[in-house]
C-alpha cells in the first residue's frame, strides 16, 4: 500500500473571514407582509416616489430590532399577521352564542348547571329509599310491590285518555323498595332514558306519564336530608321534557315568509304571528292535558317544564303565567318542597324570560309568610321520625332559596337589596334567611354595609342554623370586595370575636380559612401573625389538624397569593410553625411546593436575607427528603426545578467566598437530584467565570486558589451525577471554564468514555468530542508530559472504545483530528483564551513540533484508508462511499495538495466515492462546486486541476 504524507495547509484566517463576509442590506419589508396591490396614476409617481424616500430615510435611525416597534414592525401597521390570527380566534365567538350579558344575566350570575354537582356531592343518605312508577326495567320486578286498583271500562275516549294522564299503566302501581342511593339514581336515569325513547317512538301519553310520575316523586320527603339531590335528578327529567316538546312544536310550526310561497322553518328570533295555527292548537293541547292532572305537584312541575312553549301562542303570555304558577306554589303545604318548587319556577323564568321578574318577589314575599311553619307540630313529627335536628334541616333550603335569590338579585340594584332586607328583618329574621341574601347580592353591595351586616348577624335568629356559617358567606363576599377603609378593622374584630370562641375544630377552620384571605389583603404581618396564632391554638388539641388539612393548605395558598415579599412571609412568626402542623409527608410537601412556586414566580431580584435562605432551605430541604425510588419522574422533575430556582435566587454579590459556601452547603442537601446537582456545577462554573471577568484575568493569589477551589468542586461533583451524558457534558464545560481561568492543573480528565456497554449514545459521544478537540485547539502541553499528551491520550482511548460496528463513527473522528492537527500546524491559532500560551506560542513553529503533527497526521490517514478496504462489500458500499467522501473534503479544506501524494489521493478518493453510486448526485454536485469556487477564491492553481479531473458518473 503506498504511503501518503500529509502536509498541512497554512491559512490567513483574516483574509478568509474578509471573503467570506456579506455585504449587509437594510430589510425594508417583512417576509410574513401581506403583498398588496396599488395602482398609481401615471402623474402621481413622482409624488409617491419621493414620500417613499422620505419613508425610508425616516426608518434609517437605529431602532432595537428585537422590540415590537422595530423597523419591521410598521410594515403591519400596528399588527403582524400571526397577531391577527391569534386575536380573530380569541376575540371571535361562535355563530349562535350569546353572552350573559345578551340573555340578561349579570356576569357574576351562576348558572343552575355549575351548582348541580355540588348539592348532588353534598346532600346523600345511607337510608333506603323508594321510587313508584311503572316504567322499570323486568329485572327490578322482584323488589315491586304491586298495589292494584279497580279497572275501568269507560268507552269515552277523552276520558279514558284523562284517567290514563292520572293513572299508573295498566291500574296498577309499582313501587320499588329497599334502595341504595347508587341504585334510585339508576333507576331515575332509566327513566329519563325510557322518556326519550318512549318520545322517538311517537308515544307522546307514554311520555307525559313518565314525566308525571317523575314529578311526583317531589312530593315524597320521607328521606328527606335526599330531598334537594332528588330534586336535582328528577328535574332533569322535567327540562328534557320541556325541550323535547318545544323542539317538536317547533319543528311542525312552518311559516311562510311574506311574499314568498315557500314554506320555512321557525327562526330561533321568532314572533308568535309566525306561528301557524295548527302549531298553536297543538301547543294549547299540551297546557289542556297538563291543566286536566288532578295532583298540584305534578301538574305544577309539568307546565313549568314545558313553560318555553308558551313563546308559540301570545308576546305577554310569560308574565301572566309566571305569577299564575307562582301563586299555585301557595296550596303546597310542606315548606320544603314549597321553596324547591319556587326554585324551579324562577330556574326556568330566568331561561325562558330573564327580563320578566314581577314574580320573583311575590315568591320571596310567600316564602316570608310561611317561613313559620318550619316549627310546625307537622314538621316537627317529621323531623323526630327522621332523627333529624333543625339546623341540618334548615340547610336543606339553602340551594333552593340562594337560587331565589339570586334570580331576585340579578341586575337589580342596592335598592333591592334594601327591600329584602327590611321585608325579612320585619317578618322572620332568620339567620338561614340572612345567609342566602349575603350570598345571593353582588359582593359590592355587601362591603359597603359590611357593618351593617354584621351588626344584622348578631341580632338576627340563630334558631336551628348556626351563625358561623353566616360569617363564612360575609367572609366571601368581603374578599371579593373590598369594604371602606373606616370599616375593616371595625368588621374584623366583630367577626373575630365571635369566631374565636368556636369550639367545633371542623365550624372554626370553616371560617378562619375565609377570613385569613381578608386579613391578608387588608392589613399587616402583625395581624396575620395573630390569625395564625389563633389557628395553631385551635387545630393543635388532641390533633385537630389531621382532620383538616385542606382547610389549612387553602389558608397557606390565601396567604401566598397576597404576600410575595418573602422577608415579609418569613418574619411572620407563626408562618413556619404553622406549616409543621401538616405531618402527613405527603401533604407537607405539597405545602412546601406551593411555596416554592410562589418564590421563584416572585422573586424577582436575588436575595441573600439569611432569614428567607434559611426558611426556603428548609422548605427545599422537606420536598428533597420527600424523594425515594418509589417517586415518579414528573414528581421528580418538578421538585427538582424549584429547588434549582431557589438555588438561582440567591446571590451574595461580589462576596464570591460566601457564594461557594453556600453552593457546598446546597451540595451536601440535595445530593439525591442530578438536576439540582447540575445546576450547582452550572452556578460554579459562572461564578468563577465572574471571577475572572473582575480581575480582568490577572489573577492573584487569592482570586487563583478561589477559582481553582470551583474547579475541584465541579470535578468533585460531576461523578455524583447518574446520567453519563450529563457527565460528559459537565466535564467539558468545567473543564474549558479551567482554562480559561489558567488553571492547568484542574485540566480535562483524559478518560472521557462512556460505559463500554454497546448502546446507541455513540453520537451523543462523538458531538462532545468533536467539542472537546476544538477545546484541545488552545490547551497548552505539560513539558513534562510530551507533545500533544492529551490528544494522545483521546487517541488511545478511541483506538481502544468498542464502537458499534454498524457505525463508521471512529474514522470520522480522526477526520476532525485531521483538521485539528492541521489547524495546529498554523503560525498563530485561529482563537486563543486570554492569559493562556497556547502551542503556537509555547513551540513557535518549532520543526520538531511541526514534524510531530506531519507523523501523527499520516498515520490517521493510514488508518482510515484501512479503513475503507474493511468496506469493499456490497452491504457496505454506502458507508464506503460517505467515509471517502469526508476524508475527500477533508483533504481539500486542511490538507495542502501542492504534496503530489495528497493530490493524488483526493482525486481516489473521489472516485471512490461515487463508484458504486451510492451517494445522492446533490451531494456530489455541491462538492464539486465546493472545489471549484476554493479554486476561484485561491491563488493555488493545483485547486483548479483538481477541480478540472474531477468529475460526476452519470447514473442510467
Amino acid at each position: 500500500m503506498a504511503t501518503y504524507e500529509w502536509q498541512p495547509l497554512q491559512r490567513n484566517y483574516d483574509l478568509e473571514s474578509q471573503r467570506k463576509s456579506l455585504v449587509t442590506e437594510a430589510a425594508l419589508s417583512h417576509p410574513l407582509q401581506s403583498i398588496t396591490v396599488t395602482d398609481v396614476k401615471a402623474d402621481k409617481r413622482g409624488t409617491q416616489a419621493k414620500k417613499k424616500a422620505e419613508d425610508v430615510k425616516k426608518s434609517s435611525s437605529f431602532i432595537d430590532p428585537l422590540s415590537s416597534l422595530g423597523p419591521l414592525a410598521s410594515s403591519f401597521e400596528g399588527s403582524d399577521p400571526l397577531s391577527k390570527i391569534a386575536s380573530q380566534g380569541i376575540d371571535q365567538a361562535p355563530r349562535g352564542t350569546r353572552t350573559k350579558s345578551e340573555d340578561g344575566l349579570d356576569e357574576t350570575f351562576e348558572p343552575w348547571s355549575a351548582k348541580k354537582a355540588g348539592i348532588l356531592t353534598k346532600y346523600t343518605t345511607s337510608e333506603k329509599l323508594s321510587i313508584t312508577t311503572s316504567f322499570l326495567s323486568s329485572a327490578d320486578k322482584e323488589k315491586m310491590v304491586i298495589k292494584s286498583h279497580a279497572s275501568t271500562t269507560v268507552t269515552d275516549k277523552v276520558r279514558n285518555r284523562l284517567e290514563q294522564l292520572d293513572d299508573f299503566e295498566e291500574g296498577s302501581v309499582q313501587e320499588m323498595l329497599n334502595l341504595s342511593q347508587q341504585d334510585y339514581v339508576k333507576r331515575i336515569e332509566e327513566l329519563n332514558q325510557q322518556l326519550i325513547t318512549a318520545w322517538e317512538n311517537d308515544q307522546r301519553v307514554k311520555a307525559l306519564k313518565i314525566v308525571i310520575q317523575s314529578a311526583k316523586l317531589l312530593s315524597d320527603v320521607s328521606v328527606i336530608q335526599f330531598y334537594p339531590s332528588k330534586f336535582v335528578l328528577v328535574t332533569d327529567i322535567l327540562d328534557t321534557f320541556g325541550r323535547l316538546v318545544y323542539d317538536r312544536l317547533k319543528e311542525k310550526a312552518v311559516y311562510i315568509p311574506a311574499g314568498s310561497g315557500v314554506a320555512r322553518s321557525l327562526p330561533d328570533n321568532f314572533t308568535p304571528d309566525m306561528v301557524s295555527e295548527g302549531a298553536k292548537e297543538t301547543c294549547r293541547n299540551w297546557f289542556f292535558k297538563i291543566a286536566s292532572i288532578r295532583e298540584l305537584i305534578p301538574r305544577f312541575y309539568v307546565e313549568v317544564a314545558i313553560l318555553k312553549c308558551y313563546s308559540f301562542l301570545n308576546v305577554g303570555e310569560y308574565n301572566d303565567a309566571l305569577q299564575r304558577l307562582a301563586d299555585m306554589i301557595r296550596g303546597i303545604g310542606d315548606p320544603l318542597v314549597a321553596i324547591y318548587a319556587r326554585c324551579y319556577l324562577s330556574r326556568v323564568g330566568i331561561l325562558v324570560a330573564p327580563q320578566t321578574k314581577d314574580h320573583l318577589m311575590p315568591c320571596f314575599d310567600d316564602f316570608l309568610t310561611t317561613y313559620s311553619q318550619v316549627h310546625s307540630d307537622t314538621v316537627q313529627n317529621t323531623l323526630a321520625v327522621q332523627k333529624m335536628e333543625m339546623p341540618r334541616y334548615l340547610t336543606l333550603f339553602s340551594p333552593a332559596l340562594d337560587w331565589l335569590l339570586q334570580c331576585l338579585a340579578n341586575k337589580s340594584s342596592e335598592k333591592t337589596l334594601m327591600e329584602v332586607l327590611q321585608k325579612s328583618k320585619k317578618h322572620c329574621n332568620s339567620a338561614l334567611l340572612l345567609n342566602s341574601i349575603i350570598s345571593a347580592f353582588k359582593p359590592e353591595f355587601v362591603a359597603v354595609r359590611a357593618v351593617q351586616f354584621t351588626d344584622m348577624i348578631k341580632e338576627c335568629e340563630d334558631t336551628g342554623f348556626p351563625k358561623h356559617y353566616l360569617y363564612r358567606t360575609l367572609g366571601l363576599c368581603l374578599v371579593m370586595a373590598d369594604p371602606p377603609e373606616d370599616q375593616q378593622l371595625t368588621v374584623l374584630n366583630e367577626v373575630w370575636k365571635t369566631v374565636m370562641k368556636l369550639k367545633n375544630p371542623a365550624d372554626y377552620i370553616g371560617c378562619s380559612e375565609i377570613w385569613i384571605e381578608y386579613v391578608v389583603k387588608h392589613f399587616g404581618k402583625k395581624e396575620v401573625n395573630k390569625i395564625l396564632a389563633d389557628i395553631i391554638k385551635h387545630m393543635t388539641p388532641d390533633r385537630a389538624f389531621e382532620d383538616f388539612y385542606p382547610q389549612l393548605q387553602s389558608v397557606v395558598t390565601k396567604i401566598l397569593a397576597h404576600i410575595h415579599d418573602f422577608s415579609v412571609l418569613f418574619s411572620i412568626d407563626k408562618f413556619l410553625p404553622f406549616i409543621d402542623m401538616f405531618q402527613k409527608e405527603s401533604v407537607k410537601v405539597e405545602v412546601c411546593k406551593n411555596i416554592m412556586e410562589v418564590f421563584v414566580k416572585h422573586q424577582v431580584e436575588p436575595t441573600n436575607d439569611p432569614v428567607i435562605i434559611n426558611a426556603t432551605m428548609f422548605v427545599c430541604k422537606t420536598m428533597h427528603d420527600s424523594v425515594n425510588a418509589l417517586t415518579l419522574d414528573d414528581e421528580r422533575k418538578m421538585i427538582s426545578n424549584l429547588i434549582a430556582g431557589f438555588i438561582r435566587n440567591i446571590s451574595f454579590g461580589r462576596d464570591f467566598e460566601r457564594q461557594l459556601s453556600f453552593y457546598v452547603e446546597c451540595r451536601s442537601s440535595f445530593s439525591n437530584l442530578d438536576q439540582v446537582l447540575v445546576q450547582l456545577i452550572q452556578n460554579v462554573n459562572d461564578l468563577s467565570m465572574e471571577t475572572r471577568r473582575v480581575v480582568k484575568g490577572n489573577h492573584s493569589r487569592k482570586t487563583g486558589n478561589f477559582v481553582r477551589a470551583c474547579a475541584a468542586y465541579c470535578f468533585i461533583t460531576i461523578p455524583s451525577i447518574q446520567s453519563s451524558v450529563a457527565q460528559l457534558q459537565l466535564y467539558l464545560l468545567s473543564g474549558q471554564c479551567a482554562l480559561l481561568n489558567q488553571c492547568y492543573s484542574q485540566k480535562i480528565p483524559k478518560t472521557l468514555q462512556v460505559d463500554g456497554k454497546t448502546r446507541s449514545t455513540e453520537p451523543i459521544l462523538v458531538e462532545h468530542i468533536y467539542n472537546f478537540l476544538s477545546t484541545l485547539l488552545i490547551v497548552p502541553d505539560n513539558p513534562d508530559a510530551g507533545v500533544l499528551y492529551l490528544l494522545r491520550g483521546l487517541l488511545n482511548i478511541l483506538q481502544n472504545y468498542l464502537w458499534e460496528t454498524q457505525t463508521d463513527y471512529k474514522v470520522l473522528v480522526y477526520t476532525r483530528v485531521l483538521a485539528l492537527l492541521s489547524a495546529m500546524s498554523q503560525d498563530s491559532y485561529l482563537y486563543h483564551a486570554d492569559r493562556v500560551d497556547s502551542n503556537d506560542s509555547m513551540y513557535g513553529s518549532d520543526p520538531k513540533f511541526l514534524n510531530e503533527l506531519k507523523s501523527m497526521c499520516s498515520t490517521l490517514v493510514e488508518e482510515v484508508l484501512s479503513y475503507l478496504k474493511t468496506l469493499a462489500q456490497s452491504e457496505l458500499y454506502k458507508r464506503q462511499s460517505l467515509v471517502s467522501l469526508e476524508l475527500f473534503q477533508t483533504i481539500v479544506c486542511h490538507g495542502d495538495i501542492r504534496e503530489p501524494s495528497l493530490f493524488s489521493l483526493a482525486t481516489k478518493l473521489w472516485g471512490l466515492a461515487q463508484k458504486h453510486g451510492e451517494l445522492d448526485t446533490k451531494i456530489m454536485v455541491r462538492c464539486l462546486n465546493g472545489v471549484k469556487s476554493k479554486a476561484a477564491a485561491s491563488t493555488i492553481r493545483e485547486y483548479t486541476e483538481l477541480a478540472s479531473k474531477l468529475s460526476l458518473e452519470s447514473r442510467t
